[in-house]
């Protein structure tokens, strides 16, 4: 009887089976991205088109082209005007919505954010010191931070970021010894009273004129930053994006806890440290240029879960920077109310616009789950 030998059919590695699987969703996800920074490359260009003088789309081509429009002021409009203004709200929205998503995962907290946290509280503290200190009888908001130059610009983004900063270390040497995040949200929240408290008493003190100036500084806005202003602004935002971007894999860790990140040999004090330091610029930043905008820091980071349907910070970084650079571009548009002359409060038109989307969000959801959890 001839001799039967058995061979074991050769298997496929089950790590190997499961990425295999994970290739189709992990490049749908992407070329979703892909397909949300068309969309934002579009909404940018039709912000250099509406406004209170509607510019055709074509002759706003050839402005940024460097050719002749139909009437010579329309290139004065676009990149005088629109132009820095639609940069301002790209580079704003990202950095805000990267910051929120930052503070959700450090602290757990679907409910984070620079605002709720009294990081940006603090950054408008720092903001109030230098511009209730040094505005002038008559002079606007807007001319007023313009005329401060570039050392004022940078005046204003260090005192921004150091106020938001030591809003944010105090929260987190406090979160060391409070275990209950409705503890620290509250807690949150009475640092941001205190912040708004000293500002209430820097207004008292201050003349009509400044007073004036720091409110309508409060209502938010992306037209106030000028070219040489986004010579500073811009590197800023950039180089703390890098900064958050060079931090997914620790975030990634953090998800599922601190002692679980130190077993994977992530240093969690220096991780702290470098959160820290991002968000405080990002928040501090838009905080000094454009106004505490608000609630796009907590928004963009569920929508962004919502769609992509993932936890993982490498697919969430960048799907926030472009969901929050889309969202403030909306917004913006909004409150131009093209062809009109009259400007809404852009922090109206955020809250206004995003609340009812995350509404609907959470109610899809359908779940107790944290949203910090994906």
């Amino acid at each position: 009887m001839a001799e039967i030998t058995l061979r074991p059919i050769p298997q496929t590695p089950a790590a190997e089976v499961a990425r295999s699987a994970e290739w189709p969703r992990l490049g749908i996800r992407w070329l979703a991205l892909l397909g949300l920074l068309g969309t934002l490359i579009g909404v940018f260009v039709l912000s250099l088109t509406l406004g209170s003088v509607d510019i055709p789309l074509g002759d706003v081509l050839k402005i940024l082209a460097g050719e002749e429009p139909a009437r010579k002021t329309w290139t004065t409009i676009v990149l005088k005007f629109r132009l820095p203004k639609a940069i301002t709200a790209t580079l704003a929205g990202s950095a805000l919505a990267v910051a929120g998503l930052q503070m959700q995962t450090l602290f757990r907290n679907p409910l984070a954010d620079p605002f709720v946290l009294g990081i940006n509280s603090g950054a408008s503290l720092g903001v109030a010191l230098v511009v209730l200190s040094v505005g002038v009888a008559g002079v606007s908001a807007t001319s007023m931070l313009a005329g401060l130059g570039l050392l004022g610009n940078f005046g204003l983004v260090t005192a921004a970021s150091l106020g938001a900063g030591a809003v944010l270390t105090l929260m987190l040497l406090v979160a060391r010894r409070v275990h209950s995040s409705t503890t620290l949200l509250i807690l949150g929240l009475m640092v941001g009273y205190g912040a708004a408290a000293l500002v209430s008493l820097l207004l008292y003190f201050s003349i009509t004129e400044r007073i004036q100036a720091y409110i309508n500084w409060t209502f938010g806005s992306f037209g106030g930053v000028t070219w040489s202003q986004l010579h500073v602004f811009a590197p800023v935002i950039l180089v703390a994006l890098m900064l958050g971007l060079a931090l997914v894999k620790p975030l990634n860790a953090l998800l599922l806890g601190e002692t679980y990140a130190q077993t994977m040999g992530v240093n969690v004090r220096w991780v702290r440290l470098a959160v820290i330091l991002s968000a405080a610029v990002l928040a501090g930043a838009v905080t000094a240029f454009c106004g505490p905008i608000g609630f796009v820091g907590v928004a963009v980071p569920h929508l962004a879960r919502h769609l992509f349907r993932s936890s993982d910070h490498r697919l969430l970084l960048p799907a926030c920077a472009l969901l929050g650079a889309l969202l403030a571009l909306v917004a913006d548009i909004i409150a131009q109310m093209p062809g009109t002359q009259t400007v809404l409060p852009l922090n109206a038109v955020t809250a206004l616009l995003g609340a009812p989307v995350v509404a609907w969000v959470i109610l899809r959801r359908g779940s107790a789950r944290p949203a910090y959890s994906g």
